[in-house]
């Protein structure tokens, strides 16, 4: 078990981390979705929103392990065969679009809760306000929340699809650089 990144593979904590954000994400859609089908008033309902707040606060915190850990396990493995260079180029871009949509949305998610002027609290805890109640603002900041949400089905959309062209279309190891316990040949 490699924890830093090898020329075939990523290491074990990046790949780790990686498919734990996949799940912690799905886990905050699902909220939101299952939150839309139940009867408002509900116990369903009602819980489901505290445990988006939960989760959106978990995805900025493991975004943070996630750097954290890029930066220390060394160069990313080698695509074989290489890639042309926009390929490259445009792969890096998506990766700083999924890093800002990480940070970007529950940061703002907190925001919008923050402008609201309730207390968030989560598991008994309070959890700072980072700004003063502003209802107006919190309806924009809920907006763009919002939006950026959607905005993630295409990013996570297009970044899955990618890999799949890689492995099945192009054939290279795109892919199995990122599976876990597999061999990248």
């Amino acid at each position: 078990m490699a924890w830093k990144n090898s020329t075939s593979r990523y290491g074990t904590a990046v790949i780790a981390l990686h498919w734990v954000m996949l799940l912690l994400l799905a886990a905050v859609y699902a909220c939101m979705e299952l939150r839309g089908l139940a009867p408002r008033g509900s116990d369903l309902r009602s819980a489901l929103k505290p445990l988006h707040f939960l989760l959106g606060l978990s995805v900025l915190a493991l975004v943070a392990a996630r750097l954290a850990v890029r930066w220390n396990a060394g160069a990313a493995p080698e695509i074989v065969p290489e890639p042309p260079s926009w390929q490259h180029r445009l792969s890096q871009l998506m990766h700083l679009a999924l890093y800002a949509f990480m940070i970007a949305t529950p940061l703002l998610g907190w925001l919008t809760l923050s402008a609201e002027g309730k207390p968030i609290v989560l598991f008994g805890l309070s959890v700072p306000s980072l700004l003063g109640a502003n209802e107006a603002l919190s309806k924009r900041l809920k907006d763009v929340h919002e939006t950026l949400a959607t905005a993630g089905y295409f990013l996570i959309g297009l970044h899955a699809a990618a890999a799949l062209a890689h492995h099945y279309l192009t054939h290279d190891n795109t892919l199995v650089r990122m599976l876990p316990g597999r061999s990248s040949r």
